[in-house]
């Protein structure tokens, strides 16, 4: 019994490597720097963002420190909309691909976003590296608390992008409301403002959003005691099971009404 399913799956890892492999050459080709564009685009966003908001604030805003509040809060802010973004018109795009028996669309949504949690993360060392080298930023406080914040806001949003992938398979409307309503959304997310700046009655209820959970366990991981912060990990674990049962339940009915190419 063990052994079949530790068979099965390697055979499944195979394919999702096999696919990612896929979409970095469908979508960075071999010319120029290839894979680093994945990495570039966020950076040059994050980078922008902070040069902003230091000329606006200065060195820092509400007692912390401008550019690792805009390096943290960027980088999920990228992968929030990346998520959503790259895999709505997955079903469409990969449909040639489920004429191979061991490709489900399931794996072709798992292969694009691996790629941008991937890639979002590599962008955010990217710029963090050098900044802490030439002493601009602090060290990140703890590793742990950082990356595992990181990876439940990758499996949240990972969840959210499968409710929108089945939901926008089945109404065009809804598929051109995605981008308006992400934005509506980004006040719930956390990025920018630390939840302590906000007065008792606002701090109540943007604690309602797991997104501001993972968003002030993300920057707990980064500042330490040196700023507090308002997080409850089962609070965000909960919440991310569900949503990505929900989108996994979706993706299963939608599958199903998929037109091969």
């Amino acid at each position: 019994m063990n052994g079949s399913l530790s068979s099965a799956a390697q055979r499944k890892w195979r394919v999702i490597n096999a696919l990612l492999i896929r979409e970095l050459m469908a979508r960075f080709g071999h010319r120029n720097i290839g894979f680093l564009w994945q990495v570039v685009e966020p950076l040059l966003l994050c980078l922008g963002v902070m040069i902003s908001w230091s000329v606006l604030y200065g060195e820092r805003n509400h007692g912390v420190r401008v550019i690792p509040l805009v390096l943290t809060g960027y980088t999920f802010l990228t992968l929030w909309r990346h998520m959503p973004a790259r895999l709505t018109h997955a079903f469409r795009q990969g449909s040639g691909l489920l004429f191979h028996r061991s490709v489900k669309p399931i794996d072709i949504l798992i292969a694009r976003g691996l790629l941008e949690a991937i890639g979002v993360l590599i962008a955010f060392f990217v710029a963090y590296i050098p900044l802490e080298m030439l002493e601009i930023i602090s060290p990140v406080d703890d590793y742990l608390v950082l990356l595992g914040a990181w990876s439940l806001m990758c499996f949240f949003s990972f969840g959210a992008a499968m409710l929108i992938v089945a939901i926008a398979h089945f109404s065009d409307v809804f598929e051109r409301m995605v981008q308006p309503i992400m934005y509506l959304i980004l006040p719930l997310t956390g990025v920018f403002y630390m939840v302590y700046w906000l007065p008792p009655f606002a701090r109540k209820a943007v604690l309602y959003s797991p997104l501001v959970h993972a968003m002030e366990m993300f920057r707990a991981g980064y500042f330490g005691k040196a700023v507090p912060t308002f997080w409850s990990l089962s609070y965000l674990l909960v919440w991310s099971i569900v949503i990505n049962a929900l989108g996994l339940v979706l993706v299963l009915k939608a599958q199903r009404h998929i037109e091969l190419e």
